[in-house]
């Protein structure tokens, strides 16, 4: 086995993993730096979701880059009992995190990849996390979150055939995770969030409507479950990190080009556009 942090002078956030994960995380990161899609999985696909997670934390660590935040994702619910979970994780790092601006924000896809719009709520961890902590309730973790912002997320991967290879693929490329655009506060969200309609719009036409509660347990679960996720790999939350939790209309595949706007009613809407992502430098 490899520390593929050692190996490469990273942060210590690889992990061990064997020459070809190594390889994996590397061909994963080496494509997204370049905006490169591959035509294929660069490997044998991961056996299951730790060796696809020791793949991500290899990435991660190769990046100069950090994490900011991590999306929550669902796991289809023909493959949740096989998986023994019903949602999986990516990395949010830090350059691929926007705000919301008064023009549509441009997202980055890469040509020939994949790439999805995802309307969400994000939360924001807040001070005094347990690090010890491994088993959380859904009402302890809302007690953890100090804000929920209204979001988009950009679903994306140089693999384009990512979501039909399965979940472990997905959890071993930065969860599909291209990015995440953070909108305005959602003032008094334990009354509101799960009554907000949300409704995603893609070069004009209506594809999806929901809400928090259109995800299994709603939003707050998938922050309950990243604390979880987190602490038992020995790498708990810290404050300030942020939690995509998950589509609310579903995941909309998109190409360079295409115009959205993300209505989350009563308040407010985020608007962007798609376009090619470039190569990345240094």
């Amino acid at each position: 086995m490899i520390n593929s942090s050692e190996a490469r002078g990273g942060s210590g956030r690889g992990g061990e993993v064997t020459p070809a994960e190594l390889a994996i995380a590397e061909a994963f990161v080496a494509a997204r730096r370049a905006a490169r899609a591959l035509p294929s999985y660069p490997g044998a696909i991961p056996d299951d979701l730790a060796r696809a997670y020791a793949i991500q934390e290899t990435a991660i660590g190769l990046c100069p880059d950090r994490p900011v935040g991590w999306k929550v994702g669902g796991v289809p619910a023909a493959q949740q009992a096989a998986l023994g979970v019903h949602r999986l994780v990516g990395a949010v790092m830090a350059s691929s995190l926007w705000a919301v601006d008064e023009s549509p924000t441009p997202l980055p896809i890469i040509e020939d990849g994949f790439a999805a719009i995802e309307a969400e709520f994000v939360a924001r961890i807040g001070p005094d996390v347990d690090p010890a902590r491994i088993d959380w309730t859904l009402e302890a973790a809302a007690d953890q979150v100090e804000a929920i912002f209204i979001g988009v997320e950009l679903s994306g991967s140089p693999l384009a055939a990512i979501n039909d290879l399965g979940p472990v693929v997905v959890a071993s490329d930065f969860g599909n995770n291209l990015g995440l655009l953070i909108g305005p506060e959602l003032k008094d969200w334990r009354t509101r969030l799960d009554s907000i309609e949300v409704e995603t719009v893609i070069d004009g036409v209506s594809l999806g409507r929901g809400g928090s509660l259109s995800l299994a347990g709603g939003a707050l679960e998938s922050v309950r479950f990243l604390l979880e996720h987190r602490a038992r790999l020995g790498r708990p939350l810290t404050p300030g990190s942020l939690v995509s939790t998950g589509a609310v209309t579903g995941v909309h595949r998109v190409g360079a080009g295409s115009e959205v706007t993300c209505v989350f009613k009563g308040v407010g809407e985020i608007r962007c556009r798609t376009v090619l992502a470039a190569p990345q430098r240094g």
